[in-house]
């Protein structure tokens, strides 16, 4: 059953004078698609390692950028601190991961793959590299590119209003959550690295 034929499937209610069509929310259609993308709902990645998937997005942002700090970590990943903390942690304790010596000058602890950890990395994103086409099967070159461009444009939209929306909430005298002030801080960062 395609997309199209499950949307034609269930009706609008009727009850409702205004009921909102799913289908066509873009960031309902992009929720749905991530929950199906989840790490932890792919069996062959639960064969590939014994980590959740907050430990691999971590691992894998590490080998991929590593030396790298849990801010650029949360940043990159739009993990709240606090959960690539605790990944980190997880990580050096399993011995998959060590401190880096290169950015011993740095307030930040910056870490990088261990030889244990190496491996693990690099199984993970073989993997990942054929999800990928697995998932991208039947999608032009052309629509990849654009799918891309239009990705980040949402990204970047979202990442405002969230930020927008914290910061209303700050100056109406409300307290934002960690995970809001994070989203303000993110907004931030990446305004300052397009200028």
């Amino acid at each position: 059953m395609t997309a199209n034929k499950r949307q034609t499937s269930f009706k609008l209610s009727k009850k409702l004078d205004k009921a909102l069509d799913l289908y066509q929310q873009v960031p309902y259609r992009i929720a749905t698609a991530s929950n199906l993308l989840a790490l932890d709902r792919d069996a062959n990645v639960k064969h590939i390692t014994h980590l959740d998937t907050r430990a691999i997005r971590v691992l894998l942002n590490i080998g991929s950028y590593g030396p790298i700090n849990a801010a650029d970590i949360a940043y990159q990943t739009r993990l709240d601190p606090y959960s690539v903390t605790r990944a980190i942690n997880g990580l050096l304790k399993e011995g998959l991961i060590q401190a880096a010596n290169d950015h011993s000058t740095s307030r930040s602890k910056f870490v990088e793959l261990s030889e244990a950890g190496t491996p693990i990395y690099q199984n993970i994103a073989s993997y990942m590299a054929k999800r990928c086409e697995d998932v991208l099967d039947g999608i032009s070159d052309e629509e990849q590119t654009l799918l891309m461009t239009v990705l980040e444009k949402i990204e970047l939209n979202t990442e405002r209003m969230l930020a927008q929306n914290a910061q209303t909430l700050k100056d109406n005298g409300g307290t934002p959550t960690r995970d809001q002030s994070e989203q303000i801080r993110w907004f931030k960062r990446t305004q300052k690295q397009s200028k």
